[in-house]
């Protein structure tokens, strides 16, 4: 134990210094699984069945893919006797969200041919593929590392794809930002070679009991739960840097980059119904110069490793693990692991969470178009060509293409004798058109959810976008026209399109219904507040109605919905995780609400 752990009197009690027999079962399976290799091999080589065994489905995440089934086929296949339509999503692992157009092509080209003919562009700013049948995965893999990406660790008990504001015009600090996220993204990357030898042939080097290979900083069972790192560079906090595990908050001086604020302790996960979890939002520690951020984000990495819960999945985050220990024990543990003090936490501002659309000049003289993609499906519907248009858009791009944490798409840094080329091909394909939505509609966001998720209890992606045309609809009735109001939805109740931290948050319950959350910041400031359960769309709309038409008359010059709901006595604000829960009144006095508080 270490010296801050003995000031501190830490129980260390489910640590992984526990007999497996106590710990959680995923322990077994990555203690037993070789360094993440189990029986892959022969999962994958089984014919007889489209799925792969239990203990290397869960395996499978930390190569970067989920087993999935087609949900809307369940049933019936169940009736005749069939398996599950089992097929499975793959994650991209690409660091900023940055592609180069010859990536996407051969992406383009591959969820073509072995996906459902749609790319999914996710929250956390890579790339997803769904419904690749078990036999095309190897393929599939081998054809992503082609395109010089892979998807290792971009699932499973490890650090994930790492975040980063990715606005070109913030390109002097994206410049100096960029890289530190990429190199941060390679030191936490398992150091195992199981991914190489069963996806892409490469000779095995593990042999069995003989230690012959090491993970130096995860260990044989590597950590708890999934882990999350973001860049975000002020004022824009696209990133929603308060939700990750670690935040880097860039600290600029001038145009060049003095260090980062860092912020521990945020997650969006919960469970309904469970009292002892909660979202919670990242607290700033102190503040360092830009080269210490790899070493800051590996000893964080560490302490989790060694003092997160690993009995008790449900309490297994590095949020928990602060709350359990205190934020005062684990600064001092990581002071003791780094052998110096963090600075104290310089000034910044955030102003904004959302996207800025359309054309955009960087100093430099090239050219940005962010276009918006509804929930981050690239696919063709009907006027709205997106994926052949911007199929036809890479094969001429001379810039880039960034992937925001929203879900939406920048074309960037297009030289200025290209752009009017660029603009034609997005105005014959639809996607000016798609992108000159409603701003509520731009602010919305909606995770995948039916039909392939396993976690889903209620449709998010299929069906955000009827109930925001209906909102849309709310908006004109009570006079606020096309008001801005950050509206999230997610099929369950894990949070991965961050509905804790939206102006209007909704979670799965069951089909059709949803738990309905209140308050969060227009910048990602704040936690949102549970408001009603389990409720419809008939209910929502009723409720969101009298709300919009006091916002109308009474809200502040410039006050953001989230705040005015707050001020107005609807919901109390969210000061920590754990208040998310907690039955609290209202500070003030407002003009009441409909319903039955959760």
């Amino acid at each position: 134990m270490s010296k801050a752990a003995e000031r501190h009197n830490i129980d260390r009690s489910v640590d992984r210094s526990q007999p497996v027999e106590k710990l959680h079962p995923n322990e077994r399976i990555k203690l037993e699984s070789g360094y993440l290799r189990g029986a892959l091999d022969a999962s994958l080589a089984e014919r007889i069945t489209g799925a792969v065994l239990e203990d290397d489905h869960q395996l499978t995440k930390f190569h970067g893919t989920y087993q999935q089934d087609d949900r809307d086929l369940r049933e019936e296949r169940r009736r005749s006797k069939l398996e599950p339509a089992y097929s499975f999503m793959i994650r991209v692992r690409l660091p900023g969200g940055v592609c180069q157009p010859e990536q996407w092509l051969q992406l383009d080209e591959l969820a073509r041919n072995y996906a459902n003919n749609t790319l999914r562009l996710t929250t956390r700013q890579t790339f997803q593929f769904h419904g690749v049948l078990k036999r095309d995965l190897a393929t599939t893999m081998q054809g992503i590392h082609d395109s010089l990406l892979d998807t290792i660790a971009a699932c499973g008990d490890v650090n994930r794809g790492v975040m980063a504001t990715p606005i070109p015009e913030f390109s002097a600090l994206h410049a100096q930002v960029f890289p530190i996220a990429k190199a941060v993204s390679e030191h936490l990357l398992p150091g195992t070679r199981a991914y190489h030898e069963i996806w892409l042939n490469e000779q095995p080097v593990y042999q069995g009991d003989k230690e012959d290979e090491v993970e130096p900083v995860y260990g044989k069972t590597y950590l708890p739960r999934k882990f999350k790192i973001g860049f975000a560079i002020p004022p824009v906090n696209d990133v929603d840097v308060f939700t990750q595990d670690i935040g880097f908050i860039a600290i600029a001086d001038e145009d060049d980059l003095a260090g980062f604020n860092v912020a521990v302790g945020g997650g969006m996960g919960r469970t309904d119904n469970e009292p002892s979890t909660y979202p919670r939002l990242g607290d700033v520690i102190g503040f360092i110069p830009p080269d210490k951020a790899v070493e800051v984000a590996e000893k964080i990495v560490t302490i989790q490793r060694d003092f997160g819960n690993r009995v008790d999945r449900k309490l297994a985050r590095m949020k928990y693990t602060i709350d359990r220990n205190g934020l005062d024990w684990f600064v001092d543990e990581l002071e003791e692991r780094l052998g110096w003090k963090l600075e104290p936490a310089r000034d910044y501002h955030f102003d904004t969470s959302t996207d800025r659309f359309g054309w955009s000049k960087n100093a430099e003289g090239t050219w940005n178009y962010t276009a918006f993609i509804e929930n981050g499906r690239v696919k063709d519907d009907g006027a709205h060509q997106v994926m052949t248009g911007l199929r036809e858009i890479a094969k001429v791009h001379k810039g880039d293409l960034r992937i925001t944490p929203n879900q939406n798409l920048i074309i960037a840094c297009i030289p200025a004798r290209q752009k009017a080329r660029i603009r034609k091909l997005l105005e014959k394909h639809g996607i000016i058109a798609a992108s000159e939505r409603s701003t509520l509609r731009r602010h919305s966001m909606a995770c995948v959810a039916f039909p392939t998720c396993g976690l889903a209890m209620a449709e998010s992606e299929r069906y955000l976008p009827s109930l925001i045309t209906k909102v849309e609809g709310l908006l004109e009735e009570t006079g606020l026209g096309d008001v801005g109001i950050v509206i999230r939805m997610s099929g369950c109740n894990n949070g991965c399109s961050r509905p804790y931290v939206a102006e209007i948050g909704f979670s799965g319950r069951a089909p059709g219904k949803y738990n309905m959350y209140l308050g969060g910041g227009y910048y990602g400031q704040r936690l949102a507040k549970p408001y009603l359960e389990n409720i419809g769309e008939e209910t929502i709309l009723q409720t969101l109605r009298p709300m919009f038409a006091a916002y109308a008359e009474k809200r502040r010059d410039g006050e953001a919905f989230g705040d005015f709901v707050i001020r107005r006595g609807y919901v109390a604000a969210v000061h920590h995780g754990t208040d998310f829960n907690a039955e609290v009144e209202p500070e003030a006095a407002g003009a009441g609400a409909t319903g039955t508080r959760s």
